[in-house]
């Protein structure tokens, strides 16, 4: 399993990814799963991957030789996110018309997602979510952030925090926050985390981040964070186990 999540900001992007693929009871490994096809000056691309791992690796593997042959499309030569979006999505449908078919024979899960987030010259910065079918879903003022993976422990923060207004240093603060609180809850997600904050038309990616098991900053987000909570919780009124719950007020009332 694995979590990755992005956020569109008024101001930026932020992309962020653990690196666990597996996490048996004596076997865990790790893959990069955020991927950079960026280039400097002219466009931002930033992939994470989740889901079968020999798919997602297949299909970075076509775009970087895609990239390398000159073919006449490729994440270097689309001209918006959205195209480049549907490039990456033909090239899950191939990926998955090769495979599918053996995988499923044993039983093997085929699905993955693939998310893309960045800017292309003489565009605004856009974040898309691209299924296994090569179909995709793009981020909005509304809804600032996306998620493949197990998503549900970290989503709760991003929920109550997080706006299109928000700034992209909060905005990775609570990226950040959102992946430890889904390690916290599933060994499935874990470290090396990688994190990429990207500041809108400046074509180069000035902050990013490898976080590894036991990071300072890691343990003082995490004791912070748990910290907050408690008092937050200690915070809360009591419970008054003498007022009366809704049912029983309908009932008089429908009594009388």
């Amino acid at each position: 399993m694995t979590y990755c999540l992005g956020i569109l900001t008024a101001t930026g992007l932020v992309m962020a990814a653990d690196s666990r693929t597996n996490a048996g009871v004596d076997y865990i490994s790790t893959h990069q799963k955020l991927h950079d096809f960026s280039i400097p000056g002219e466009r931002i691309l930033l992939l994470c991957t989740s889901g079968n791992l020999s798919v997602t690796q297949s299909v970075m593997t076509l775009l970087h030789r895609d990239i390398k042959t000159g073919e006449a499309v490729t994440l270097h030569t689309v001209g918006s996110l959205y195209e480049a979006a549907r490039y990456i999505g033909t090239k899950m449908r191939e990926v998955q018309t090769l495979d599918r078919p053996w995988l499923e024979k044993d039983g093997i899960d085929t699905n993955c997602n693939i998310l893309l987030g960045g800017q292309v010259e003489g565009e605004q910065p856009e974040l898309f979510l691209i299924y296994s079918q090569g179909n995709c879903i793009q981020a909005s003022h509304e809804t600032p952030f996306l998620q493949i993976g197990e998503a549900k422990y970290g989503k709760p923060i991003l929920d109550r925090v997080l706006s299109f207004e928000t700034s992209i240093e909060d905005a990775a603060k609570c990226a950040l926050l959102s992946i430890d609180s889904t390690m916290k809850s599933n060994i499935s997600v874990g470290p090396p985390i990688n994190l990429v904050m990207y500041e809108t038309d400046s074509f180069k990616i000035q902050h990013s981040l490898r976080l590894q098991l036991g990071a300072p900053y890691l343990v003082q987000i995490r004791k912070t964070w748990e910290h907050c909570l408690r008092d937050a919780f200690e915070a809360m009124p009591e419970i008054d186990w003498e007022i009366k719950s809704d049912r029983v007020l309908l009932e008089e009332v429908v009594g009388k």
